[in-house]
């Protein structure tokens, strides 16, 4: 098989209809194992969780990371990168600077940015994406920046770069042949220590203002916990990972969320009848004299049953991070060998017709019952699922709550044509699936 670049995962053979929801294909000389379909992800990613949860070979990554980092580290440094990572994002859910107060105040700052276009014509993306930077900026240094920074436009421009290209791709594919290749993907390593040089500096700023009793962001708790771990011989908190896990952390927080928005805008122009519905429900719970909060989500079933559809319909990560097999398993009467590359193709359980009524179509009501009250979906993988499950995942969810509520609360959207005739075919660029480039405009109310 030689997957059209320009279209992987899209490009992989129909699952069910050529080689059933299991099949092998080479990556050059590297056989890879792929999984497609609600009920072989589950039986994977799920039921043997542990014997799937290594990670797999991406070499556009592993370049750099040495399989360091919170994403694409394996065993025992993983684990602990992991249980480290989990309960500091936790105790930030917590106390007077939680998550959802930082969410809400960049709401604000980007209803600002809106109101600047003083309902002309506009695109999105770039404020989209200052947003949900802002948010890991928050996490991870402790604050914001101005969408004029230099420096933050910098690490815009370079995860921009890293994210959706298709470079890593063909290095994914190709790695013995392409790492000798002169050409642009020779600048994958390159941009890797840019990032690493912006967090660097950040690392120092910090060192030299931490107050141990006192931690004010993920920063500060690493360099605490290097301290604590200074005396353990088995311990992988050391300043490499700390700066790799950092840099994981922009990855995987930034442009996934900002996509997804910027995709659910183009899907509320092209279905304005979800919009107005959306708004009756923003009016009867949260009216218009304070700001959305996290607790007005339970009184809006519809809104987050948009949310959800949203995130599977976009599909903005069609295939899972690649992952490896733990120990020599049976699986579905194959024999799987250690260290195997798997591909969880978490597009095909979002797309499954007999989880999904009509899975092709943007349809709310695949997450609301008959009652309409909102409900879960075990084939919603967006997040994927098992011991590799996103740990940003609540994050993410009330990054997306927040700011589109706050959005809708401030404006009304208007397409610049017919709704019928917009296009939400995605743009697949390297591993990730975005909506095209699009303008529109926002009416204040």
């Amino acid at each position: 098989i030689s997957p059209n670049p320009g279209k992987w995962p899209y490009s992989l053979p129909s699952p069910d209809k050529t080689y059933g929801p299991m099949y092998t294909f080479h990556l050059g000389s590297r056989p890879c194992v792929v999984l497609s379909g609600y009920q072989v992800l589950k039986e994977a990613l799920i039921d043997k969780a542990e014997e799937f949860s290594g990670r797999g070979d991406f070499p556009a990554v592993q370049m750099w990371s040495k399989g360091n980092g919170i994403v694409y580290g394996t065993g025992e440094r993983w684990r602990q990168l992991r249980r480290f990572a989990i309960g500091t994002l936790k105790n930030f859910g917590m106390g007077k600077r939680s998550m959802e107060q930082r969410i809400k105040e960049e709401a604000q700052f980007l209803v600002a940015e809106f109101r600047k276009t003083q309902g002309q014509p506009f695109d999105p993306t770039f404020f989209l994406s200052c947003a949900g930077s802002n948010i890991i900026c928050s996490l991870v240094f402790g604050e914001r920046f101005e969408y004029t920074d230099e420096a933050f436009l910098t690490l815009l421009d370079l995860i921009n770069k890293q994210s959706f290209s298709l470079l890593p791709q063909l290095l994914f594919v190709f790695p013995n042949i392409m790492k000798w290749v002169p050409g642009p993907h020779q600048r994958i390593y390159a941009n890797y220590l840019k990032l690493a040089k912006f967090v660097g500096e950040r690392l120092e700023m910090n060192r030299q203002s931490l107050d141990p009793n006192s931690p004010r962001d993920f920063i500060d708790c690493f360099l605490i916990k290097i301290q604590q771990e200074k005396g353990n011989p088995s311990s992988h908190f050391n300043e490499d990972t700390m700066a790799k896990t950092t840099v994981n952390l922009f990855f995987a927080g930034t442009e996934t969320v900002s996509s997804t928005l910027r995709y659910g805008l183009l899907i509320l122009l092209r279905h304005p009848e979800v919009e107005e519905k959306l708004h009756e429900e923003i009016e009867r719970v949260i009216g218009d004299n304070r700001a959305p909060c996290m607790d007005d989500r339970s009184q809006m079933p519809y809104t987050d049953a948009v949310i959800h559809e949203m995130q599977r319909y976009a599909n903005i990560v069609p295939m899972g991070v690649p992952h490896t097999v733990t120990r020599d398993i049976e699986f579905r009467g194959y024999s799987l060998p250690k260290d195997l590359n798997v591909i969880p193709l978490l597009c095909t359980s979002q797309s499954d017709p007999t989880q999904f009524r009509n899975p092709n179509t943007f349809d709310p009501t695949h997450f609301l019952d008959e009652a309409g009250r909102f409900r879960k979906r075990e084939a919603f993988l967006a997040f994927s699922a098992g011991k590799r499950v996103c740990l940003g995942e609540g994050l993410a969810n009330m990054e997306m709550f927040l700011f589109l509520t706050t959005i809708l609360q401030n404006f009304r959207l208007k397409a610049l044509m017919d709704p019928a005739a917009i296009d939400l075919t995605p743009e697949s660029t390297g591993l990730g699936s975005i909506p095209r480039p699009y303008q529109f405009c926002l009416l204040p109310q």
